[in-house]
């Protein structure tokens, strides 16, 4: 019998690379995520084969039960494999009756939004397997794929959140957020994706005295939440990518790509790729188009409501 499983892809509005270290984050769970199918099979290995939004199988992979109770390791040609097996060897600590109960799986995996725009290929596959297997998704991500957690409260429901790590455990708040001015919210897709682990790694690298930075960042989240009219919103998410500027040490994205746009655009999760966020009084469409960013998706097609 045929068993499927559903998660929601995400958008880190803000706390980005703070919410590492007890920041608030403010994210948005998007329409946008991934089915996990489930058939039994034989020969004590699982069948892989992930497709992307247009059809195409973009992973496709037999891996022995052995090679996941052993968290066998391939050559650097083979890292899609080499962190799948990674992330089952976790599950298979957590619960083994998937393997020890079994002769065999068919997998597919189907992402309703392209691999390259970066709403959670990986955090919506773990909340996947955890929901299959019944263990706890935050510590599957935390044994295999690492990260601050917030993707995996996207993917398990559907509002708007505030996430925090306490006492190094997560915490999800759930925030009343449909602003009269959501028809001013568009999505960019800056046509690259970045890499979540070498982001981490850079913020690390930059890390000064972040406890002081904390606090002020929690309050610009709360300003955003609470924000009734779109200028309120617009400065206050201006406030934050000025924070998080001088923390990375880096441009922000309005400063690097759109200094001639009127309106704020701010980055979102890892800067330097993946999507961002725009605010202005017109449509933007035409504007971000005739700078070569095709992808531009109004906000009530993008977040779950």
């Amino acid at each position: 019998m045929k068993k499927t499983f559903y998660s929601n892809g995400k958008l880190l509005i803000t706390g980005e690379y703070l919410v590492l270290d007890g920041a608030k984050a403010f994210a948005l769970p998007t329409k946008f995520g991934q089915n996990l199918n489930i058939e039994s099979s034989e020969g004590n290995l699982i069948e892989w084969k992930s497709y992307d939004s247009d059809g195409s199988v973009w992973f496709e992979e037999n891996i022995p039960f052995s090679s996941i109770i052993r968290n066998e390791r391939f050559d650097d040609a083979k890292n899609i494999k080499n962190t799948l097996i990674e992330i089952l060897h976790e599950a298979y600590r957590m619960n083994s009756d998937f393997i020890t109960t079994s002769k065999g799986y068919k997998i597919t995996t189907e992402l309703t939004f392209p691999k390259l725009w970066g709403l959670g290929t990986s955090s919506t596959l773990i909340n996947n397997i955890a929901q299959w297997l019944e263990i706890n998704a935050f510590e599957l991500l935390k044994n295999s794929f690492g990260g601050s957690g917030y993707d995996i409260a996207c993917a398990q429901n559907c509002s708007p959140i505030i996430y925090q790590i306490a006492n190094e455990k997560p915490v999800v708040q759930f925030v009343d957020f449909n602003p009269d001015f959501k028809d001013k919210i568009f999505f960019v897709y800056l046509n690259k994706k970045q890499s979540s682990k070498s982001s981490i790694a850079a913020y690390y690298g930059k890390e000064g005295n972040i406890e002081k930075r904390i606090p002020v960042l929690n309050a610009i989240t709360e300003r955003v939440v609470q924000a009734t009219t779109a200028k309120e919103f617009a400065i206050a998410l201006q406030s934050h990518e000025m924070e998080i500027s001088t923390i990375l040490e880096v441009p922000t994205v309005q400063e690097s790509l759109f200094s001639d746009f009127d309106g704020v655009v701010k980055s979102l999760g890892a800067w330097g790729g993946d999507f961002v966020m725009s605010i202005s009084k017109e449509n933007p469409t035409v504007y971000f188009r005739n700078k070569g960013f095709d992808v531009v998706i109004p906000y009530e097609e993008m977040i779950v409501q």
